[in-house]
């Protein structure tokens, strides 16, 4: 089609065999479609189009991308305001006509429909990273760091010290909106025989989200991004004999910290003593 419609806060160019979507950097744009910056849809990813009356005299045009084809949408897991939806065009409503001519265009080109087993549209790109209320999450495409922060983690968080998972170690991703009650970030891992707590601020394979802390624009690229190396990953390696070696400066920072915990009555004498000595021969 090759051809080019503008609306609220995104241009759509229509293409042979894709839809690339160029998201605005207004200030009343969405974080999230900031963050996102372009997308680019390939039609085998769509399984439909809409088009329908908005708010206000407008008309809204939507792809309805197919169950499992854009690793953003499957960790989000319909959790995304309407406002927040990277798939709908927000047109004036005199821009009626001109929308359904592209949406009719575009189903004339669609083949396929249903749900696909791997993901079609490309994940956010790395390396990613957030706050989060009771730590820092990074990743960097092959590994997901938590590191944990004084003034938010919990004592179990503290207890098991900053966390490590390599891609290959994990099965999933579980998102909750920090726009909802109980938000946070989880990592499912495929070791089922380690027990999860229900509560996240306890799980030391989840970051708890808050005020100003994990935000939808941050937090949900990096669970879909995470989620989309998973899916592609392959069981992790065996770890040698001893496991890896640790920095002494981190070490050190980390028998620090549990010694405040200690003093703070927060760890008893046995459960200082028993950890201490764990970190110190990590060195």
């Amino acid at each position: 089609m090759g051809d080019v419609l503008a609306g609220l806060h995104a241009v759509w160019e229509f293409e042979s065999d894709s839809v690339l979507i160029r998201y605005e950097r207004g200030i009343r744009t969405p974080k999230l479609f900031q963050a996102l910056g372009e997308r680019r849809v390939p039609l085998e990813a769509i399984a439909g189009v809409t088009l329908t009356r908005g708010k206000r005299g407008t008309v809204v045009l939507r792809v309805e991308p197919r169950p499992g084809a854009d690793p953003l949408m499957e960790a989000a897991a319909g959790q995304l305001k309407e406002s927040g939806d990277p798939y709908r065009l927000v047109l004036p409503a005199d821009r009626e006509v001109l929308a359904e001519y592209y949406a009719d265009e575009l189903r004339t080109l669609l083949t396929e429909s249903g749900p696909t087993d791997r993901f079609l549209v490309k994940p956010p790109e790395g390396p990613l990273s957030f706050k989060a209320y009771d730590g820092k999450a990074s990743f960097d495409g092959r590994t997901v760091k938590f590191r944990w922060f004084w003034t938010g983690a919990s004592s179990a968080k503290w207890k098991a010290g900053d966390q490590s998972f390599s891609v290959g170690e994990l099965n999933g991703v579980e998102w909750r909106s920090p726009e909802v009650f109980e938000g946070h970030l989880r990592l499912l891992r495929r070791d089922t025989s380690v027990a999860a707590p229900s509560q996240a601020d306890l799980d030391p394979a989840a970051v708890v989200f808050g005020l100003g802390y994990g935000p939808v624009h941050e937090s949900l690229p990096f669970a879909a991004a995470v989620l989309a190396a998973v899916r592609t990953s392959s069981p992790v390696p065996a770890v040698p004999a001893g496991g890896p070696r640790r920095d002494p400066a981190d070490i050190a920072e980390r028998i620090r910290h549990l010694g405040e915990l200690h003093q703070a009555g927060l760890v008893t004498d046995e459960e200082f003593s028993v950890k201490k000595a764990e970190l110190l021969a990590e060195l």
